[in-house]
Order: C-alpha cells, then structure tokens, then sequence
C-alpha cells in the first residue's frame, strides 16, 4: 500500500457557476439522461445513464449492486458530490432499473457485464486524465474485474463494502454472521431455502429484522430512506437469484459468482484505490482493510457506525472518505 502522491490534483475545486453550467453538454436537453446501446452476443440492447454536475476533469462511474438492482440508492450522493465538485454518473446495468431488461439468462455474466461497462465508458467519453470507477456490493466485484482489464483507462477505483473472495464472503457469512443469529430463527431460513421457497413472504419476514436490519442497513426497515426502498423494490431477482443468490446472507452454491475470488490478483490493480469497509457489514471489515494493504496505491476508510449500506447509516464518514480521497488523487497524463 502507497501514500497518495504528493502531487495532488485540485480538480474537485470548481466553482458553483462552472459545476452547474451544462452548456455544450450533449446531454443538455435530457437534463444529463442519456441511453446507450450496447452490443452483446443476444444483439444490441439499450442501458440507462444520468450526468450530475459540470467538471470534466473528475468524473465519476457509480456502479450499482445487486446484482439486478438499480443506481437508485446511490441517489445519497446528490447531498454530497455536487458540493465536492463531482461530476458522477448513475448507470443501471443491463437487465436492471431504467435499462433494457432482455430474458436471455446466458447474459448474466461477469465478462460481459465488463464489456459493458468498457462500452458505457467510451460512450460517455470518459478517459484515464479524468474517469474514476466506484463499486458498491456486487458493483465493487465488477469494478475490480474492470480494473484487471482495463486500468489503463482509470484514473482512480473505489471499491465499496465487498470482499474480494466470493467463498470468503460466505464463509463470513456462515461462521461469524448466522452463528450471532436467533437460532430457531435461522433454521427457520435455511429450512425454506433447502426447500426452494424462498419467494414466500414469510422468508423475508425473517431475513429483514434478523439480519438486513444488522448488517444491511442499520435502521429499521420503516425507516428505510426513499432512494433504498425503491432500489430493493426495483431488484430484478433473475438476475439477482441466478448470480448472487436468493439474499444477502452469503452466496448460493448454485450461484454464479460462488467462486469468484481475486485476492491473488490485487496486487495486479496499480491505479489508486480506496477500499470502504464498515464494521457491521455483510463483509469482512478485516478482509476488506488487507485488500486495501494488498493493493499497490491502496487506501481503507472504515466506517465505524455502518452497514453494508455505509452510505447511508455512516453517511458523514462514507462521504467525507470518499471525498478526500477523490481530492487527493494524482493527475494521470
């Protein structure tokens, strides 16, 4: 792990006028909303972005977790970048939110879903001076995949609240998360799991005040903001079930990313990077702190208070780390 250069860039220090000022934007007339259409294997289909903010020189790719659910719960970040000098984009990846939602299982892939986010990039006209990438959950899994084929093209990454070891995660899950549960609670879970009904009411009756409540989102689920609400009622749980499984309380063995695992090749990510950990999450807070000691321009920001939603339940810490840490990244030629 490195120190940030010492030649810091300044480019978040813009001016209000200058921010707000979209003249000579394409994406004026839409307000920043802009489709793009993406080629795949199943033909071209169209995914979803939106422009916040006027600052060429730091623009920042939020990609969603899930996998399979939208940019909606990202929208914290409106209380917080634009008054960093941000300019950040929201994206729903293919099959999810606003984007085209194709019925082609044999797209859910992680290589494809890179390729897709290599397409929105050159789309959006994002380059190595300026284009930092930041993933949340399942969106730090892809962000970590896009880094190891593309690092050329970054300027700066930030993976946010995920491990980078699929079985690593799990085995959290099994040994310190499930073991901290009610019991009868549990065997209640795994016993509507092993018999596939997982889509009754009742298996979210129990995973919500049981384990979402602890180490999802430290808040009573009533008291969900709006931007989550509509993100979780949004999921599109094909895609969800299919790669992740049917919760957040580890992965399926079934599931495609059940053994995805990255941690030999961390060392491989030379753009600078900061890790988000927070001590309640669904993750290892230690797992994720050695990534950020693996990685060679590595940073960690723990949020003591939070979640795997951080930004939300550490709302001040998240934002504070992560804006530091966009203001004191080195310029790239």
């Amino acid at each position: 792990m490195t120190a940030p250069d010492a030649d810091r860039a300044e480019d978040v220090h813009v001016s209000p006028a200058r921010y707000l000022d979209c003249s000579g934007r394409e994406d004026r007339l839409s307000g920043g909303a802009r489709r793009i259409e993406v080629d795949t294997p199943a033909g071209p289909f169209g995914v979803w972005t939106k422009r916040v903010g006027n600052n060429p020189a730091l623009q920042l790719l939020l990609l969603h977790g899930g996998p399979g659910c939208t940019h909606e719960y990202f929208e914290a970040c409106d209380s917080f970048l634009p008054a960093g000098g941000v300019e950040y984009y929201y994206y729903d990846q293919l099959g999810s939110g606003f984007s085209d939602r194709p019925g082609d299982p044999s797209l859910w892939q992680v290589d494809r879903f890179v390729d897709e986010v290599e397409q929105v990039r050159r789309a959006l006209g994002l380059q190595r001076e300026s284009f930092v990438l930041l993933g949340h959950s399942w969106g730090g899994i892809l962000a970590i995949e896009y880094a190891l084929a593309h690092q050329d093209r970054l300027r700066g990454l930030v993976i946010s609240n995920m491990m980078a070891s699929a079985p690593a995660y799990t085995a959290y899950a099994e040994q310190v998360l499930m073991p901290a549960m009610d019991p009868g609670v549990l065997a209640e879970i795994r016993s509507l799991e092993a018999s596939g009904r997982t889509a009754d009411q009742r298996y979210m009756e129990l995973l919500v005040p049981h384990h979402y409540e602890h180490h999802v989102l430290r808040m009573a689920a009533d008291e969900w903001p709006d931007p989550v609400v509509r993100a979780f009622d949004h999921i599109n749980q094909e895609i969800y079930v299919a790669m992740q499984g049917p919760s957040e309380l580890g992965m399926s063995p079934e599931a495609t990313l059940a053994g995805w695992d990255r941690v030999a090749d961390l060392e491989r990510i030379e753009v600078p990077t900061l890790v988000i950990g927070a001590e309640h999450d669904t993750m290892d807070p230690r797992h994720m702190a050695a990534m950020a000691e693996a990685l060679p321009g590595g940073r960690y920001l723990h949020c003591r208070s939070g979640s795997h939603m951080a930004m939300y339940d550490d709302q001040d810490t998240y934002f504070a780390g992560l804006l530091d840490f966009l203001s004191t990244l080195p310029r790239r030629a």
